[in-house]
């Protein structure tokens, strides 16, 4: 049973970014042929497009699991997830970053949650997720039937 899904879409500005591949692709070919550079344009727009929405990154809990992106793994091996935004968001992505860390992270989105990771076999201490909903997230994360573990701190 699914408890909290979001897909990491892009910003609507990248779509708008990505667009100036149409003006210098026609600018390209236009010496050439107006037509072409036309029909290249769309395509290349059409790709970007398409791109971007393959590449967005679904983060999924269940009952029993966590996937985010292609990741998954199951929540008896998760400890309490802590939620950032803004400033110490920042600083989780950067200088507070263990290097070992699995990463989730889409600079587009700014709210990101910590889930430690409890077992011992597995060399990345935590996982960091992106997410635009951190204290949602951090709420399914945490809420578990049975289990006894502390609320996570809201920042």
């Amino acid at each position: 049973m699914t408890v909290y899904r979001e897909r990491l879409w892009a910003a609507p500005w990248l779509f708008v970014a990505t667009a100036l591949v149409i003006p210098a692709s026609i600018i390209v070919f236009a010496p050439i042929n107006m037509t072409v550079g036309i029909v290249c344009a769309v395509l290349l727009y059409a790709g970007c497009v398409a791109g971007l929405i393959a590449g967005s990154p679904t983060i999924e809990v269940t009952t029993g699991e966590l996937k985010a992106g292609r990741a998954h793994i199951e929540r008896r091996y998760l400890g309490a997830a802590e939620t950032f935004e803004g400033t110490e968001a920042t600083m989780q992505r950067g200088r507070l970053l263990d290097a070992r860390a699995w990463l989730l992270i889409r600079g587009w989105v700014s709210g990101v949650v910590r889930i430690p990771i409890l077992d011992e076999d597995d060399p990345a201490p935590y996982w960091l997720l992106s997410t635009r909903r951190p204290n949602e997230l951090a709420r399914a994360l945490n809420d578990r039937a049975g289990d006894n573990l502390p609320p996570a701190p809201h920042s």
